[in-house]
This record gives C-alpha cells, sequence and structure tokens, in this order.
C-alpha cells in the first residue's frame, strides 16, 4: 500500500492515521516512524491527527480515573472511543471490548490503564492490533516498552494524562 493511503478495513468504517499516512518527523531514508512524544507540539500533532481512540483498562467502577477520561474523550471530542477490558462487559452505556485484537479498526491512540508491570504487554497488542501510538497514563513509564513500540513505528506518550493534555490543546485553540 503506497506511503500516503488511509486504509480502512470495511466500507462505512472511518479510517484513522494508523501508521500509514507520512508525518513531518518520519525518516524517509531508513523508514523509522515511531518515536517518544515529550514536548506540547509534538503531543499537539499526534491529538490533530487522532480520529479514534482505545482506553485499555477502563474500570467498572465510576470513581476510577479510566473511567472519567474515557468519559471526557466520549463527551468533548468526536473520535470513536473504545472501551478495554477483558473483565467487564459494559461502561459509560458502550460494549466493553475484551482486547485490542477485539477492536473492529486500528485504534489511533491506545491510552493505558494498567500496571507498568503490564505495560510490555500492551505494546505488544497495541502492534499486533496496527494501532498508531500509545500512551502512558500518569505515573507509567517503561522505556524499555516505549522503545519496543517505537522500533515498531509507534509513536509513544509517557506520565502523561491524555484527559489534561486534550483539555490543553482544545483551549489553547479556542484562544487562538
Amino acid at each position: 500500500m503506497p506511503i500516503g493511503t488511509i486504509r480502512a478495513r470495511r466500507r462505512g468504517w472511518r479510517a484513522g492515521f494508523g501508521h500509514l499516512v507520512p508525518r513531518e518527523h518520519d525518516d524517509r531514508v531508513t523508514g523509522k516512524r515511531g518515536r517518544l512524544l515529550r514536548s506540547d507540539d509534538e503531543i499537539d500533532e499526534l491529538l490533530v491527527r487522532t480520529r479514534s481512540v482505545a482506553v485499555v483498562g477502563v474500570s467498572g467502577d465510576s470513581k476510577r480515573p479510566s473511567r472519567r477520561v474515557a468519559a471526557y474523550l466520549i463527551g468533548a471530542t468526536d473520535w470513536t472511543v473504545y472501551l478495554v477490558n477483558p473483565n467487564i462487559d459494559e461502561a459509560l452505556g458502550r460494549d466493553v471490548y475484551p482486547s485490542l485484537a477485539d477492536l473492529p479498526e486500528p485504534p489511533d491512540i491506545v491510552d493505558t490503564f494498567r500496571r507498568v508491570e503490564h505495560l510490555a504487554t500492551v505494546v505488544t497488542d497495541a502492534i499486533a492490533a496496527g494501532a498508531g501510538a500509545v500512551w502512558f497514563q500518569l505515573g507509567l513509564v517503561d522505556d524499555v516498552a516505549a522503545a519496543t513500540a517505537t522500533e515498531a513505528g509507534l509513536d509513544v506518550v509517557q506520565d502523561h494524562c491524555l484527559r489534561v493534555e486534550l483539555y490543553r490543546w482544545q483551549h489553547a485553540n479556542q484562544q487562538q
């Protein structure tokens, strides 16, 4: 498939950026595409091109941060938000998928609410699912998992809250 192509698996599905759209930082010589995003500008670039998010580890408990972040994403964006947790069937009035492999399309971002010892598994699953980026929430840093993701072409954000960054980005754009 040509590098400038956006892929949708089935008719009527909205394709996200995945790993097929060329980006400014892509190395056209080596083909290396993934990178660790640290600055606001880099994170903003990711948010601009996002169309779908999988929230891995969403909780059935409404007091948990994963549930509040998922609710914010559903209410504050037009993104397709997939909820992933093998232990529950429904959250926020939506079906919950047991794994990333069960999603109907590859998500642009895999937003991760799992303990740090599970991040490598989430990254492996995200790569297999064709995700475009992995996002490790506040307090989650795993440099080995991040290196695995970037080598596979995924962008990585560590130790940032997607809700906080999205709110900052949305309101910075409103003031301009």
